[in-house]
C-alpha cells in the first residue's frame, strides 16, 4: 500500500462520520501521489503527509444568544485553525444550518492548498456556527455574532488568524463581528477581512471571488484558443459569488442563463437580468423565484438544478457536492466544455472523473475561486500598511494572481507528466509549497 494511501486509511478510521472531510483527503492525497513517490523517503521520515491532513488545532464552543422574544437560544461554534506553515491561519466564518466539525475541516483542509495557490503569505483555517441568519432580525444577527466573538477573539489576530466571510456571512455579520473584536480586545487592527469600505475594507473584495472564476475561465479558454464572447454560462448559487461571477462573465461578452437557490433555478434565455438579482438577495434577502415578478419570460424550474440545461460554461457557485454523477453526465449530454467551480468541492469525485474522462476543461475551486482569499490577503496588506488602494489597482492585481495561479497549474501538471490535469496541477502546486516550510520549520 502506497504511503498516500495508508494515510487516507487512517483519516477514515479516526475521523468517523466526516464523509466530506475523507472526500477532500482522498481526492487530495490521490493526486498527490506523482510527488510523494518522488520523495517518499523524506516525507515519511518529516511525517509530513500525517501532519498535513491534522489540524493544527480545533476550536469548539457554545454560543448562547437571546432572540427577540427575550428566549435564549444555543448554538455550536467552531474555528479549525488547520495549517500556519506559510502564514497566519486564513479562511471563513460559515454560519449555516449545515455547518459541523467535518465540514469545516473539510473546508479548513482545502483553504490550506488554495491560499498557498495565492502566493500569498497565508495559512488555511475555517470557522463557523450551525446558526442560520435567514429570518432573523438584524438585532439577533448582532447579538449572536457578539457572543460568538466573546469566545472566538482569544484565538484570533492579525498575525495570528484572519477570519473573513463565508456563506451565511457578509458585511453585515463581519461588521458585528469587528465591532465585538474591537470592543474586547481595544486594538483597532485587519484581524477579520471582508470589512466595510469605511472600516478598512478592500474595495474589490466583495467582487473577488466571482471575478476571479471569470478570469481564470479566460485563462482556460485562451489556453486553447479560445474566448469567453458569445458562450452560454450556466451558474448555480445567487449569492455574492454567482452575482459577481454573472456580473464579469456578462462583461465579456458571454450570456448567463442560469442562477438557483435551494429552491430552484431560473432560467433566462435573454441573459439573467444581474441587477435584479442583486435587488432580490443583496437588499430583499429574497428567494430566487422572485426573479419572474422582475422578468415575465423568464423560467422557474422548482426542486431542479441549472445542469439540466444547455451551456458552454458551468459555474457552479452554490455549495459543496451539488454536481453528482447524474448532473455530471448531464453536463456532457447538455455539451459543456469548459467548468470553474466558484464554490468548494461543488461536483463529488465521481462527477470529476466523468468530466474528465469526456475531457472537459475542468479547473478545481481551489485554484478557481482563490480570488476571494486573494483579496483578502491584499485587504490584509493594506491594513498593515495602513493604505487604501483603487478598485483598479486591486482588481488588476487579482487578475494578475488568477493568471498566475493558472500558470502554476498548467505548469505543474505538465512537470509531472499529467498535462491538462488542473486537480493534479492545483494540488501538488499548492502542496509543494506547504510541504517545503513543514519540512523547513522541524516537527
Amino acid at each position: 500500500m502506497s504511503y498516500a494511501n495508508e494515510v487516507f486509511e487512517r483519516v477514515v478510521k479516526e475521523n468517523p462520520g466526516e464523509l466530506e472531510f475523507h472526500q477532500a483527503v482522498k481526492e487530495v492525497l490521490s493526486t498527490l501521489e506523482p510527488i510523494v513517490s518522488k520523495y517518499e523517503k523524506e516525507y515519511k521520515e518529516a511525517g509530513l503527509l500525517e501532519r498535513l491532513v491534522e489540524p493544527e488545532r480545533i476550536i469548539s464552543f457554545r454560543v448562547p444568544w437571546v432572540d427577540d422574544k427575550g428566549q435564549v437560544q444555543v448554538n455550536k461554534g467552531y474555528r479549525i485553525q488547520f495549517n500556519s506553515a506559510i502564514g497566519p491561519y486564513k479562511g471563513g466564518i460559515r454560519l449555516h444550518p449545515s455547518v459541523n466539525q467535518g465540514i469545516l475541516k473539510f473546508l479548513g483542509f482545502e483553504q490550506v492548498f488554495k491560499n498557498s495557490l495565492t502566493g500569498l503569505p497565508m495559512g488555511g483555517g475555517k470557522g463557523g456556527s450551525n446558526f442560520d441568519p435567514k429570518g432573523k432580525s438584524d438585532n439577533e444577527v448582532m447579538r449572536f455574532c457578539q457572543s460568538f466573538m466573546n469566545e472566538l477573539y482569544r484565538h484570533i489576530g492579525a498575525d495570528t488568524d484572519v477570519p473573513a466571510g463565508d456563506i451565511g456571512t457578509g458585511a453585515r455579520e463581519v461588521g458585528y463581528f469587528f465591532g465585538q473584536y474591537k470592543r474586547l480586545t481595544g486594538l483597532y487592527e485587519g484581524v477579520l477581512t471582508g470589512k466595510g469600505l469605511a472600516f478598512g475594507g478592500s474595495l474589490a473584495r466583495k467582487e473577488a471571488t466571482g471575478y476571479g472564476v471569470v478570469y481564470i475561465a479566460a485563462e482556460m479558454l485562451n489556453g486553447v484558443g479560445g474566448d469567453v464572447a458569445g458562450k452560454k454560462v450556466g451558474i448555480s448559487g445567487s449569492g455574492n459569488v454567482a452575482i459577481y461571477c454573472a456580473e464579469k462573465f456578462k462583461e465579456l461578452g458571454a450570456k448567463v442563463v442560469t442562477v438557483s437557490d435551494s429552491n430552484g433555478y431560473i432560467y433566462d434565455e435573454n441573459g439573467i437580468n444581474i441587477d435584479a438579482v442583486k435587488e432580490i438577495k443583496e437588499v430583499k434577502r429574497g428567494r430566487i423565484k422572485d426573479y419572474t415578478n422582475y422578468v415575465k419570460s423568464a423560467k422557474y424550474v422548482e426542486n431542479e438544478k441549472p445542469w439540466v440545461e444547455s451551456m458552454d460554461i458551468a459555474a457552479p457557485c452554490a455549495t459543496q457536492n451539488e454536481v453528482d454523477e447524474k448532473y455530471a453526465n448531464l453536463m456532457v449530454k447538455n455539451g459543456v466544455k469548459l467548468i470553474a467551480e466558484g464554490a468548494n468541492m461543488p461536483l463529488t469525485n465521481e462527477a470529476v472523473k466523468i468530466v474528465q474522462d469526456n475531457t472537459i476543461l475542468y479547473m478545481p475551486g481551489k485554484a478557481a475561486n482563490a480570488g476571494g482569499v486573494s483579496v483578502s490577503g491584499l485587504e490584509m496588506s493594506q491594513n498593515s500598511l495602513r493604505l487604501s488602494w483603487t478598485f483598479e489597482e486591486v482588481d488588476e492585481r487579482l487578475k494578475g494572481i488568477m493568471k498566475n495561479i493558472y500558470k502554476q497549474v498548467t505548469e505543474t501538471a505538465e512537470e509531472f507528466g499529467r498535462k491538462g490535469d488542473f486537480v493534479t496541477g492545483a494540488n501538488i502546486a499548492g502542496f509543494k509549497k506547504v510541504a517545503t516550510a513543514m519540512i523547513a520549520q522541524g516537527v
